[in-house]
C-alpha cells in the first residue's frame, strides 16, 4: 500500500458492511460462482484471525487492524468467537471493548473519525456503540463534532470524509433491536452535504468541495465514491436517487475491461476495489451483472479474487505484490462477501456468549456523556450532554438541565419550562407547546411521545426533542 493510501485511511478509519447479498442469490449470469466466493470467505476469514494478537487485540496505537470486525461481520464470524490460542478470556470482542473503554483512548488529539470508526467497529463486534462502558458513549462523543456554523458536517468541514462516516456509522449502528437510532431529521442534514459535495463526474473525494467550482470539477476518487454512495444509501436514500445512480455511472466508467478493477487514483488495486464494491454492496447494486461485468467478462468481485493468495486467504495490495496486506484483506474480504461499511453482528458460535455486550446503567459518581437533538421545526441543534449520574438511571429534566451548560458544541438547551421538578415540558430554547403541537420526546428511535422531565432516561440513550403537532 503506498503511503499516501495509508494516510488517506487514517484519516478515515476505514470501512465495514451494512448490506449483505446472499451468496445463494447470485444470478448465474456472474462471473465469480457462490462457490468461488465461499471459498474466499472461507480462506479469508482463516487469514484475518491470523492477524489477532497473542493477547486477543486487534486495535492498537496508530493504524491498526481494528477493521477485521466489520470483515469478520460481513462473513458470518462473531468478533467473540475469534479467541487466540483458546483462551476465551482474550477473545477478540472483550479485548476491543476494553480497548474503547480505555481513559487514553482515542488519545490526547481525537477526531471525529476516531469515534466514527469505533461506532462501525464496536457495533460490528456485537457492543452497542453507545454503551461500552460506564464512561464510553461514543454516539455521543460523535455528537460533539457536529458543527454549528456548517450544519450538516461533522469534525473540520474541510476533510469531508469525517461527514461520510458520521453518516456510515450513525445510519449504520442500529439499536440491539434493529431500528434507527438517530433521528432521520439528523441524517438528511449530513445527507444534503453529501449530496452538495458530489463531483461533475459524479463522484466524491475526501476533500469538501461544496461551493467550489474548481474542486466540484476535479477528477473524483474511487474509494471516497464507494463509502460515499454508502453513506447516503444507510440513510434512507434509495438506489434510484440521481445521486446514486451517477456515482454509479462514475464507477462504471472507471472499471478495466479485462480485469475487472477500478482505475483509481493509485492503479488497480484491492483497497480501492473493495470500497468501490462495498459501497454497490450498501445500496444494493449488484457488482457482477449488468453495468459491472465487462465485454472481457470481468467483474470487480473476479479483480478481488484474483487478488487472494490461495490457500493462504490474505489479499494483496497491488496485482505485483508477492505478499498480502493486512488491509487489502479486511477490504477485500468484506466486499467480495456483500459488505457495505458496518455489519451487524452475528450470532455466536461460542456456547454461552451473548449477540450483543452492552452496560446496563449508569454508575453513580462516574462521569458520561449522552446524544441529545433538539429540533424545532425551522433548526437542528446537535450535542453532546456531559454529566453524573447519581443512580443507575436518570430524568430528562436532569438531562435538559445538564445541557444548558455542558453541551459540545453548546447552545443546545438555553431554556426550559418548567425549570425543575418531573412535568410536562411546555417551551424549550423559547419555543412554547401551542395548541395541538408541542414537545415530543424520543429515545433510540421509538415513537415520539409528550416531552416530560420525568421520562426516564439509561445509559447510552440517544435523545431526540421535537416539536411537532
Amino acid at each position: 500500500m503506498t503511503s499516501t493510501h495509508a494516510a488517506r485511511r487514517t484519516l478515515l478509519a476505514l470501512p465495514a458492511a451494512l448490506t449483505a447479498l446472499a451468496l445463494t442469490a447470485l444470478p448465474a449470469a456472474a462471473t465469480a460462482s457462490p462457490a468461488q466466493i465461499a471459498t474466499s470467505k472461507t480462506n479469508g476469514v482463516s487469514y484475518l484471525r491470523s492477524l489477532q494478537g497473542a493477547d486477543g487485540s486487534y486495535a492498537g496505537a496508530g493504524l491498526s487492524n481494528e477493521w477485521a470486525f466489520s470483515a469478520f461481520a460481513a462473513a458470518g464470524t462473531a468478533a467473540v468467537d475469534v479467541i487466540p490460542g483458546g483462551d476465551a478470556t482474550k477473545n477478540a470482542r472483550t479485548v476491543y471493548r476494553n480497548h474503547l473503554a480505555a481513559a487514553g483512548w482515542p488519545g490526547t488529539s481525537p477526531v471525529v473519525t476516531d469515534y466514527e470508526r469505533g461506532i462501525i467497529n464496536a457495533y460490528s463486534a456485537g457492543i452497542d456503540p453507545a454503551r461500552v462502558s460506564a464512561s464510553r458513549n461514543l454516539i455521543a462523543d460523535t455528537y460533539a463534532y457536529w458543527q454549528n456554523s456548517a450544519p450538516g458536517y461533522w469534525g473540520t468541514p474541510t476533510n469531508f470524509n469525517g461527514t461520510v462516516f458520521a453518516l456510515l456509522s450513525l445510519g449504520g449502528a442500529k439499536t440491539q433491536a434493529g431500528a434507527q437510532r438517530v433521528p432521520q431529521a439528523l441524517l438528511d442534514k449530513s445527507v444534503a452535504t453529501v449530496r452538495a459535495n458530489q463531483h461533475d463526474d459524479g463522484g466524491w473525494n475526501f476533500s469538501k468541495a461544496e461551493g467550489d467550482p474548481a474542486a466540484l470539477a476535479a477528477a473524483s476518487d474511487i474509494d471516497m465514491t464507494g463509502a460515499a454512495m454508502a453513506s447516503l444509501c444507510v440513510s434512507g436514500v434509495p438506489a434510484a436517487d440521481p445521486a446514486v445512480t451517477r456515482a454509479k455511472s462514475f464507477l462504471k466508467s472507471k472499471l478495466i475491461n479485462n480485469s475487472g478493477a477500478f482505475d483509481a487514483m493509485f492503479g488497480a488495486n484491492t483497497d480501492s476495489n473493495g470500497w468501490a464494491v462495498s459501497g454497490l454492496n450498501a445500496c444494493g447494486i449488484n457488482p457482477q451483472t449488468g453495468d459491472f461485468l465487462t465485454r472481457a467478462g470481468k467483474t470487480p468481485v473476479d479483480f478481488l479474487i484474483a487478488q487472494q493468495f490461495k490457500p493462504g486467504g490474505g489479499f494483496k495490495y497491488l496485482p505485483t505484490d508477492t505478499t498480502p496486506s493486512a488491509y487489502a484483506s479486511i477490504d477485500g474480504l468484506r466486499a467480495v462477501v456483500g459488505g457495505g461499511f458496518a455489519s451487524a453482528p452475528p450470532a455466536p458460535a461460542t456456547v454461552g456468549a451473548s449477540r450483543w455486550v452492552a452496560t446496563t446503567g449508569f454508575t453513580p459518581g462516574t462521569q458520561t456523556n449522552l446524544a441529545l437533538t433538539v429540533d424545532d421545526g425551522t433548526s437542528l441543534k446537535v450535542c453532546s450532554v456531559t454529566f453524573t449520574p447519581t443512580a443507575s438511571t436518570t430524568t430528562l429534566g436532569a438531562v435538559v438541565d445538564a445541557a444548558s451548560s455542558s453541551a459540545v458544541p453548546a447552545g443546545c438547551i438555553t431554556a426550559v419550562t418548567p425549570g425543575s421538578g418531573g412535568g410536562t415540558i411546555t417551551a424549550l430554547n423559547g419555543k412554547a407547546n401551542s395548541g395541538g403541537s408541542g414537545w415530543k420526546s424520543s429515545v433510540d428511535g421509538a415513537s415520539a411521545v409528550a416531552a416530560s422531565r420525568g421520562t426516564q432516561i439509561k445509559a447510552g440513550d440517544t435523545i431526540s426533542l421535537r416539536y411537532s403537532s
